[in-house]
């Protein structure tokens, strides 16, 4: 375990929206391991005051923006705040705050600026994982480069992959996936770990078919970027 000053130089940054029945559990645990930032996404129930219960800080959004707008306010609050990395997860319970430790471990052993919390597909529900494994080999395609996983959003970022992204005008999901394609085109390490695979009965938020349409957006654009670094490479 790291120690409690390396601790306190992360961020747990929680994003969420309608999720007032879950985020207490996630965010209580997260404040055991690191100093926690939930950012109120314009909820419409009392997810606000379940995560203050909770012990974590809260910032309320308002009007509901997203998840990639989400992320950035938290990201430039952390780098005001002089921290070195931020650690995000989701407050649905996908992903398990007591593996926090897992990343932590990481970043202090080869402080990769991106750590990927690694799912196994062949556990999830049919249609996410037929979802997730034709979008991996797309992407991984598109990137010219294996990624395990480029859906998580279990993940840690340095505080320079961070600032990198302020000028970025991602406002869903998608911002995940650019995370990825600037640390490729910076030549930012990445590094994984293997987290555990969840599903019960959350509500998705994402508008699937947007979703679908922004993601082969960001796959083709990402062809389209590498196919110009190598041109460029080659002259």
């Amino acid at each position: 375990m790291p120690s409690s000053a390396e601790n306190h130089s992360v961020l747990a940054l929680i994003p969420a929206y309608n999720e007032g029945h879950r985020v207490t559990a996630v965010a209580q645990t997260a404040t055991q391991f690191l100093p926690t930032l939930v950012i109120d996404d314009g909820s419409s129930d009392d997810t606000a005051s379940h995560a203050e219960r909770s012990g974590a800080e809260v910032f309320r959004q308002l009007p509901n923006q997203g998840k990639g707008v989400a992320l950035r306010t938290g990201f430039q609050m952390a780098l005001e705040r002089g921290f070195e990395a931020v650690l995000t997860l989701d407050a649905d319970g996908q992903h398990d705050p007591s593996e926090i430790p897992l990343f932590l471990e990481a970043w202090n052993a080869r402080h990769a600026d991106l750590i990927i919390g690694s799912r196994d597909f062949k556990q999830m529900p049919p249609v996410r994982r037929f979802a997730n494994t034709v979008g991996t080999w797309a992407f991984s395609w598109a990137l010219g480069t294996h990624v395990p996983d480029n859906q998580s959003g279990y993940r840690l970022l340095s505080r320079r992959l961070i600032e990198s992204l302020q000028d970025s005008t991602e406002q869903g999901f998608e911002f995940e996936v650019e995370m990825i394609v600037r640390c490729a085109q910076l030549n930012y390490p990445i590094d994984w770990v293997t987290i555990r695979t969840i599903y019960a009965d959350e509500t998705s938020h994402i508008n699937r078919s947007e979703h679908v349409k922004q993601f082969w957006r960001m796959v083709w654009q990402t062809r389209q970027k590498r196919k110009q670094q190598q041109q460029q490479t080659d002259r």
